[in-house]
């Protein structure tokens, strides 16, 4: 995990030198997509700092994401349902474990895959820019719920 202090500055400064105000709520957003492990969704963001901005609205939260992501400052994972997620930790492309009940997402370490990128490219005579990779199972949790 990056150090979350580090990326809020990184972000920050990248809304800087791009002449983009650093308000209290823009902030805010910053601080929670920078220190989060578990992928938050808009809503989540949201929940998590309208008791602090109760006239702040959802689509300002949105705009906001929308603004970072433009920079290359958070992944988005985008899901068939529209349920979004959010990654300001690592935002450049990497593998994810999802689990399919309780929406858990996970980012495991696997060091074949630039193995495995390099083999795709021979494979297909493309220039690879960009991947996705996920991967959908039930997490431990869910499991021993199940028991």
């Amino acid at each position: 995990m990056a150090d979350p202090n580090k990326r809020s500055e990184t972000i920050i400064q990248k809304l800087r030198d791009t002449g983009h105000k650093i308000t209290p709520q823009r902030l805010a957003i910053i601080k929670i997509i920078a220190k989060s492990t578990d992928h938050p969704s808009v809503e989540d963001i949201y929940g998590h700092i309208k008791k602090d901005f109760p006239t702040m609205s959802l689509a300002t939260v949105y705009k906001n994401i929308l603004l970072i992501k433009s920079l290359g400052e958070v992944l988005e994972l985008g899901f068939p349902d529209g349920s979004n997620r959010y990654d300001g930790n690592k935002p450049y492309p990497h593998p994810h474990v999802i689990c399919i009940k309780c929406k858990k997402i996970l980012d495991p370490n696997l060091d074949s895959l630039d193995d495995m990128k390099k083999e795709v490219a021979a494979e297909t005579n493309f220039k690879i820019l960009n991947h996705r990779l996920d991967f959908f199972g039930i997490c431990s949790n869910c499991m021993a719920e199940e028991v």
